[in-house]
């Protein structure tokens, strides 16, 4: 069993910038893809982002690229999310996921085998 447990979420001002960070426990990260995905109020989880096993390969769903930047630490156990540039439609909670195995399908919710309870982000006008 996995473990993940999100952090970072907040309040921040339209063009602001927020860090999440994605804790694991029960078995270490460096053989599961991370994955984050965010939930909007009324809409279904999107996928947002995603790393493969060692860091090599990233992946981002369009209206985030050039803005987010995904980033693992094996060492750490930890995956990270850094948002940029935000924008009011970012608003969601963001939930971290992982994968058994190094990459493949990173946008399929049911892909990941171990969600974190999700962190809220707000981003005000």
């Amino acid at each position: 069993q996995v473990q993940l447990v999100e952090s970072g979420g907040g309040v921040v001002q339209a063009g602001g910038s927020l860090r999440l960070s994605c804790a694991a426990s029960g078995r270490t990260l460096n053989s599961y893809m991370m994955g984050w995905f965010r939930q909007a109020p009324g809409k279904e989880r999107e996928f947002v982002a995603a790393i493969s096993s060692s860091g090599g390969i990233t992946h981002y769903e369009d209206s985030v690229k050039g803005r987010f930047t995904i980033s693992r630490d094996n060492a750490k156990n930890t995956a990270y999310l850094q948002m940029n540039s935000l924008k009011p439609d970012d608003t969601a909670v963001y939930y971290c996921a992982a994968a058994v195995g190094a990459w493949g399908r990173a946008p399929d919710r049911s892909r990941y085998d171990y969600w974190g309870q999700g962190t809220q982000v707000t981003v005000s006008s």
